[in-house]
């Protein structure tokens, strides 16, 4: 029978637990509050940074192109080309045939009228729609025209020298940016406009939600050499859409925080939840991290020299999550290492026979810097490759910057100790992160690998030309291979090879490709004969590592 004393007692049992575990609670959400401000931080400043850097993108370009139509029609002007005759017309037709962005040459009147084109066809109504000076260019203005009926608006630079002038005409599409910063179709809201506030351009839908800062990211820049005023801006909404994996990732430490405090409120032992690298060391033995391959390519033959192996997080749904969302987390919580290894062993399985059989590809693999710090790691990539058909000669290990070297001195001595058996070594990023040239001076690597922020830039910034000009010399003189990274248009092309840069790869060629869509890159561009007896034997290493891998 229970007594007074022994209810009273559970009364104030079952107070006290209560109190407990609104104490927990609240101990609880201060944390979680605190993660989920730290966490809208990183989104916001990563979507900050986008439109930044799209921003900046369609600047860049824009006046690059604006620059190069601007020294074609002087020289055609030095060339006394002001008039339709039969000579004219040919060097018209030269100048457009060499100048990419340019869609038409012709001669105009002192009024702006179109006398004749280097198509030789009918010209049809133009209407135009604004014309000012250009800023930065004297004796050039700057048209907005529309060609017909079509909504499309068109750019006329008009080079004014007289009676007659010439002028080059141009998509207004140009000017704006097509690429994201991922290297897909870019999506944002984009708008490009005058010195005088005349509108070039705009692609995308800017709905009242996008006008406040509070809900989209905006960056707006000024081309200091023209004035053109470039306006990027995407909603928030579609930013933590983007990063939703993330999101799902940080409900982890919440929870754990969560989990602990309650329990020690109610003195109740319990386990903690799970964590994000946890959660990654799970995906990591579902096998769910493929490689995927962004082709390398010789600039002056087309040949394909081989592909940098990037890595992606294949979900259960399908789903693919970009290294960004979870390469750091991999390096600060030590899954890098056996991140690394497992991509060498995949692509090993997944596209060994093809590399093999051609002894000049090259495969690069992204290699963190705290990996250099063992001279174990040396013996480990050799049993990776070790019965493959990839032999070590073709390997490249791409030495990343985000964390810097802390003892140069023994890193050279690995990486020296690594080139002695057949290893290539680059530096990934060079110019961005924290080697500037020391790396270069004090590593003796075997390739330079220029970030596209460089590449963006170049024939329009002079500083940035004059960086890209020194380090081609510098690797030259050092006896080290150059590849450019992020090239997304063929006057970048044109560019590098004018800088004497051979190797390059990029949005251009072709995006990151998963192993079925790069084998058959492979064997499209070079072909190969049946398998030899050597490559029969090498591939029972592919079948016995099949069993382990899975079907890649």
């Amino acid at each position: 029978m229970w007594g007074l004393r022994d209810v009273r007692f559970l009364k104030r049992y079952k107070h006290k637990e209560l109190i407990a575990v609104a104490v927990g609670a609240v101990l609880a959400g201060v944390p979680l509050v605190a993660f989920d401000f730290w966490l809208n931080g990183v989104v916001d400043r990563q979507g900050q940074d986008e439109v930044a850097i799209s921003a900046k993108r369609s600047m860049t370009l824009a006046e690059t192109r604006v620059s190069r139509v601007i020294a074609t029609l002087d020289d055609l002007a030095a060339r006394g080309v002001d008039n339709c005759r039969p000579t004219a017309l040919e060097a018209m037709r030269q100048a457009a045939f060499t100048t990419t962005p340019v869609k038409e040459v012709a001669v105009v009147g002192p009024d702006g009228q179109t006398q004749c084109t280097h198509l030789g066809l009918p010209l049809g109504q133009r209407k135009v729609l604004s014309s000012e000076p250009l800023v930065g260019a004297n004796g050039y203005s700057f048209d907005i025209i529309q060609l017909g009926t079509r909504s499309e608006r068109m750019i006329r630079l008009r080079r004014s020298s007289g009676a007659a002038g010439v002028a080059a005409l141009m998509s207004a599409d140009l000017f704006l940016p097509q690429v994201s910063t991922e290297g897909t179709l870019f999506s944002a809201y984009a708008r490009v406009k005058t010195r005088q506030g005349n509108l070039i351009g705009e692609a995308g839908t800017l709905t009242d939600e996008n006008e406040g800062q509070s809900s989209s990211f905006i960056s707006r820049m000024q081309s200091d050499r023209f004035g053109f005023a470039v306006m990027v801006a995407k909603p928030r909404v579609s930013a933590s859409t983007n990063h939703g994996d993330l999101n799902k990732l940080s409900l982890f430490v919440p929870a754990a925080i969560a989990a602990v405090l309650i329990a020690f409120a109610k003195l109740i032992p319990k386990r903690q939840a799970g964590n994000p690298v946890a959660e990654l060391a799970r995906a990591l033995d579902a096998g769910e991290f493929v490689p995927y391959y962004q082709p390398i390519v010789d600039i002056r033959s087309g040949q394909l020299q081989g592909a940098e192996v990037l890595v992606r997080w294949r979900k259960p749904d399908g789903t693919l999550i970009p290294p960004g969302s979870f390469i750091p987390l991999a390096e600060s919580g030590g899954l890098i290492h056996d991140m690394t290894m497992d991509l060498m062993r995949r692509v090993c399985v997944e596209a060994g026979a093809a590399i093999g059989r051609r002894p000049g590809m090259k495969i690069g693999f992204n290699f963190a810097a705290q990996l250099f710090k063992s001279e174990s790691i040396i013996k480990e990539v050799r049993d990776v490759f070790s019965g493959t058909p990839i032999a070590l000669t073709q390997v490249v290990l791409e030495l990343t910057e985000r964390d810097p070297i802390e003892n140069l001195t023994e890193t050279r001595r690995i990486i020296a100790a690594m080139q002695g058996i057949g290893l290539r070594i680059a530096i990934d990023d060079v110019g961005t992160g924290h080697s500037g040239l020391s790396y270069m001076l004090k590593l003796g690597v075997d390739i330079i690998k220029i970030d596209k922020m460089f590449v963006d830039a170049i024939g329009s910034d002079r500083n940035s030309t004059t960086i890209v000009e020194t380090l081609v010399d510098l690797a030259h003189n050092m006896r080290m291979d150059i590849i450019a990274e992020g090239v997304e248009n063929f006057e970048q092309v044109v560019h590098l090879r004018e800088l004497g840069i051979r190797q390059a790869q990029g949005f251009v060629f072709a995006p990151p490709l998963p192993g079925s869509a790069f084998l058959q890159l492979i064997e499209a561009i070079d072909p190969q004969a049946a398998v030899t007896a050597e490559e029969a034997a090498a591939s029972r290493y592919t079948s016995a590592s099949r069993k382990r891998f899975g079907a890649v």
